[in-house]
């Protein structure tokens, strides 16, 4: 779809702005000008992005879309049940999920899809409050979820249960999977900048990298995936990947993106993990994010621009550590001159190997940042020993 934006008119736009004043985001939608995109509309549409975890651009594309519309149901004004093949979707959902995920039951990912991982936490809370376990959130398991406090305390639940995942898989790379995702491609370049008699594409240099990290994850023992060609005919869209990561099983998902801006100073990598504005977070995503981060600042002396919880389709619908890497701006003078040498982009793939890495030691033997030689992977591989 078309981005709605300011200055548009029409019933979609009444529709937006009936939800944002449902709320309180916008204080009226009376008035003769209730299918216009005004200026207060922009306000409470950047509101709602920004407490959702979405891209804040003050424009209505098909993620805002679909975040506004889940938006309309609170908890408890409908019955959530297990729908095949069209799942129940909605922010009711969400809420439902993260207050089991508080009380120790396991669904997953809060991804506000009513799934069969949330029908079973819902019937194991009814069967244990002595309710028929049929796994739908009706008027009194509501009743029930309202009068019962939190049953896990001195930690958040996802993080123990994610945590142990990793542990359990062991600290060696060999065998994982790991799915990579080079950003945009086919009628999507992304970011483009004329360089003299070149022209540089997000699309192709992320590739490149991808390619890159692809062969140093291979010699490594990693099983590796990417989720485009160099030239494919049309962009695969973000729900798309995220729904061929999950049918691989994969246990990492890394997607390479470069960023924009018009002001050319503006420069830096920053890396995204799942998460919202109400401390639901995907804890291993969150602690890769931080590991990818400080290893490409670190290798690289690109400008830090820090980790950041987002809510994107992407990194919502993957149902394993998930980042989004936004390795530097290509509209940076400074930053494009590193990203077009070859040997920078070998700097970066080294960063996140070991960070992949590093994510799968224990805790309490990680090693420092930017301390781990990737080509001792490679001869661990090669003698057939594993890390420990």
């Amino acid at each position: 779809m078309r981005p709605i934006r300011p200055g548009d008119r029409g019933p979609a736009v009444t529709e937006i702005r009936t939800i944002l004043t449902g709320l309180d985001l916008l204080a009226s939608t009376a008035g003769p000008h209730l299918d216009e995109f005004d200026l207060d509309t922009e306000r409470a549409v950047r509101a709602f992005q920004q407490s959702r975890g979405l891209s804040v651009d003050g424009r209505v594309g098909k993620e805002t879309w679909g975040a506004l519309d889940a938006a309309r149901w609170r908890l408890g004004a409908r019955t959530l049940y297990h729908a095949v093949p069209e799942p129940l979707t909605g922010e009711d959902v969400r809420s439902l999920q993260e207050r089991l995920l508080e009380m120790g039951y396991d669904v997953g990912r809060a991804d506000a899809i009513y799934g069969i991982r949330t029908s079973r936490a819902v019937a194991q809370f009814q069967r244990e409050v002595g309710l028929t376990p049929d796994g739908a959130c009706g008027p009194h398991t509501m009743n029930a979820l309202r009068r019962i406090g939190r049953k896990v305390v001195g930690g958040r639940p996802q993080w123990l249960r994610e945590s142990d995942a990793i542990r359990q898989s062991g600290p060696a790379l060999v065998g994982k999977t790991v799915v990579i995702d080079p950003g945009h491609g086919g009628t999507d370049p992304g970011v483009v900048v004329p360089d003299g008699s070149l022209r540089w594409t997000e699309a192709d240099l992320m590739h490149d990298l991808a390619s890159r990290l692809e062969g140093r994850l291979a010699a490594s023992g990693v099983r590796v995936q990417l989720t485009r060609g160099p030239a494919p005919d049309s962009c695969l869209p973000d729900t798309d990947r995220a729904l061929l990561a999950n049918s691989l099983g994969a246990d990492v998902f890394i997607s390479l993106h470069l960023d924009g801006h018009a002001n050319p100073d503006a420069e830096g990598v920053a890396t995204y993990h799942y998460g919202t504005n109400n401390g639901v977070t995907s804890a291993t995503g969150e602690r890769l994010a931080g590991l990818v981060q400080r290893e490409i600042v670190a290798r690289t002396g690109l400008r830090d621009c820090r980790t950041h919880a987002k809510a994107w389709d992407l990194l919502r619908l993957t149902r394993m550590p998930a980042v989004r890497v936004e390795v530097g701006y290509l509209t940076s003078p400074t930053d494009r001159a590193q990203l077009v040498d070859p040997r920078f982009r070998d700097r970066v793939v080294e960063a996140i190997v070991a960070a992949v890495q590093r994510m799968y030691f224990p805790i309490e033997r990680d090693v420092p940042t930017g301390s781990i030689d990737v080509s001792e992977l490679r001869a661990v591989v090669t003698a057939g020993t594993v890390i420990d």
